[in-house]
């Protein structure tokens, strides 16, 4: 029997022209795939999570393809990845998908190796997450510094828990503030 029994998915994409200054010549699109799922240790306390962790590996699959389809694989440049779990679960249901949710992730876009960053919360039902991102090849480029808002109105329910994955096409459409830019990774280990 599978422990994932989704209830709903959301796909949301944002698209940035500017803010406040000039057009960007390309805009930056930023995308979220969420899929709302019961809890299948809410209300209960589980010592052995890894099952779980394993196969939520297909899930992320489902959501990184998602975003890569919405997106195009070459343009993605920006990741992350979220939980929010009901208030019948507990922190460690949603650390189950660093490992499912950045391990989905790194195989559809072909192993990056910047660290996937993470959001996770225990909260009530409609709670918003802010998601930090950056760059999938380095993580100090600056200009790629960047967040997404992530949630769903009526989820998670108490007994539920919200996974997300996140990716956009870029940095900051107005990034002017130095650091390693893009063009000066030179290290390859996933940080310059």
């Amino acid at each position: 029997m599978s422990l994932i029994e989704i209830r709903k998915r959301s796909l949301t994409i944002e698209t940035i022209h500017h803010e406040g200054g000039p057009q960007a010549a390309v805009p930056l699109k930023l995308a979220a795939a969420c899929a709302v799922i019961r809890n299948p240790y809410a209300g209960r306390y589980e010592e052995d999570l890894l099952p779980f962790m394993a196969e939520l590996r297909s899930l992320g699959t489902l959501l990184a393809t998602e975003l890569v389809e919405t997106l195009g694989r070459d343009q993605v440049e920006v990741y992350s990845k979220a939980a929010i779990v009901g208030v019948n679960g507990e922190l460690e249901h949603a650390a189950v998908w660093h490992e499912a949710g950045g391990w989905a992730m790194r195989e559809v876009l072909g192993q990056p190796k910047a660290i996937v960053p993470a959001a996770k919360a225990v909260a009530a039902t409609g709670y918003r997450l802010m998601v930090p991102l950056h760059y999938i090849h380095a993580c100090y480029v600056r200009s790629h510094f960047n967040t997404m808002e992530i949630g769903i109105q009526d989820a998670p329910r108490p007994d539920e828990i919200l996974f997300a994955l996140v990716m956009g096409t870029g940095g900051r459409v107005h990034a002017r503030l130095g650091g390693l830019t893009k063009a000066q990774v030179s290290v390859h280990d996933g940080q310059r």
